[in-house]
């Protein structure tokens, strides 16, 4: 029922909605006098924090239709080059010759927010990479006919993706996807697929969440497995594709990113306010770009988030060793041709130090030349994949090691 009410909830908003957008449309608009005046301002801030706390949030478009290449300006092209009922695999082909830079797939995380949260990591990226991107659906638009979407096709699918792409790929892993993404490596090697990547990287992935444990953790593992199936469980109401649906909803998701840092996040609205009202339209515009992503959530399939839940977060099945997929067990042992980074945040309070280094100890087999660790000082989570930090003191790191490990 709580799916139903939060729908009922944002419809009962939305006269009040309609009318702040007509107040803030009325007391912005160049010709109104009055919106040259503290007062008009002051209308229009309170217009706009009313609708945009009563609104709904859609999934924002990547906007990445240029980059430089040695220089120049090229043209990016997004194509959808596989198609499955969850995940599209989408590619930024950049439209310039004579280039022979690595194939990177990028691992977008499936834990609330769209694929465009690692829009600033692909922007970086395509520079000096051929970049691909897993590009979620949002499981309340999944016809209940595609069937179920469990950690085991979460595997399969990245096997997929890979044996699309051939053996010339880089993956790369944001959060959620490095322990999916290790799985998925590591059968490949046991079973010789030819198509084993080149390289792996994993940022800030939860490997192993018995080191150094965050309040993220805690949550999960303070819970039984029965409460999170009783209450965060809840079926997609009638007016979308994939009514009926067992999902985990992507407003719960959000509630819970907010309640961590909730001080910060009224701050951040609190001086957004008052930007407006002073007129400084620069520090608005930064805060609404920021906000339209983050708020702008998704659902995720009740399946493999209560498997997630369970075998990465309370039992650690990987770590210990007695993870299986499809009656197959996973063996990072197996893997000894593709090599592997970890990078971890210092302040990183969602996946605390030590989680994702954890790979190394898992892939015995794999020489130590094959092998790097980077610790980035000063970032949180988010700053390992986005930001200044990550295009001047990360992203240098992660293309050598891209390089080195390419073919010849």
């Amino acid at each position: 029922m709580l799916y139903h009410l939060h729908e009922m909830q944002h419809h009962a908003f939305a006269p009040m909605r309609m009318l702040a957008e007509a107040m803030q449309s009325v007391y912005s608009h160049p010709w109104v006098p009055m919106a040259y005046t503290k007062f008009g301002r002051t209308v229009a801030a309170t217009a706009e924090l009313v609708e945009r706390t009563t609104r709904r949030y859609p999934k924002p478009p990547f906007n990445l239709h240029t980059t430089t290449v040695d220089g120049e300006t090229v043209n990016v092209v997004e194509q959808v080059v596989h198609h499955t009922p969850f995940c599209n695999l989408l590619h930024f082909k950049r439209v310039v010759e004579g280039r022979n830079d690595p194939k990177v797939l990028l691992l977008a995380p499936m834990s609330g927010h769209f694929a465009t949260l690692l829009r600033g990591t692909v922007e970086t990226m395509l520079h000096e990479h051929d970049v691909y991107i897993t590009d979620w659906i949002d499981a309340r638009n999944v016809p209940l006919a595609k069937g179920d979407f469990t950690l085991d096709d979460y595997i399969d699918l990245l096997v997929e993706f890979m044996e699309f792409l051939g053996p010339d790929t880089h993956v790369m892993a944001v959060c959620q996807p490095s322990v999916p993404m290790l799985c998925a490596v590591s059968l490949m090697a046991a079973e010789g697929n030819p198509n084993q990547p080149r390289s792996m990287l994993m940022m800030g992935g939860p490997i192993d969440t018995r080191v150094n444990p965050t309040k993220v953790n805690d949550v999960a593992t303070h819970k039984p497995h029965s409460w999170f199936e009783r209450t965060v469980i809840h079926s997609v109401p009638m007016n979308y594709p994939g009514h009926g649906r067992k999902v985990y909803p992507g407003f719960l998701q959000l509630h819970g990113f907010m309640s961590m840092n909730l001080e910060r996040h009224v701050g951040e609205h609190v001086k957004l306010f008052q930007n407006m009202v002073k007129g400084d339209g620069d520090s608005a515009a930064q805060h609404r770009e920021f906000y339209d992503e983050y708020l702008s959530v998704m659902d995720l399939p009740a399946d493999y988030y209560l498997e997630t839940i369970r075998k990465v977060f309370q039992e650690h099945h990987l770590p210990r060793g007695v993870m299986v997929s499809r009656g197959r067990k996973v063996d990072p042992g197996a893997i000894r041709h593709t090599a592997l980074m970890t990078i971890e945040g210092e302040k990183d309070d969602i996946t605390g130090v030590g989680q994702t280094k954890a790979a190394h100890d898992l892939c015995v087999n794999l020489a130590p030349e094959k092998q790097r660790y980077h610790l980035q000082p000063k970032v949180g989570h988010y700053g390992v994949f986005n930001g200044r930090r990550w295009r001047e003191e990360v992203y240098p790191n992660v293309r050598e090691f891209i390089r080195q490990h390419d073919k010849g």
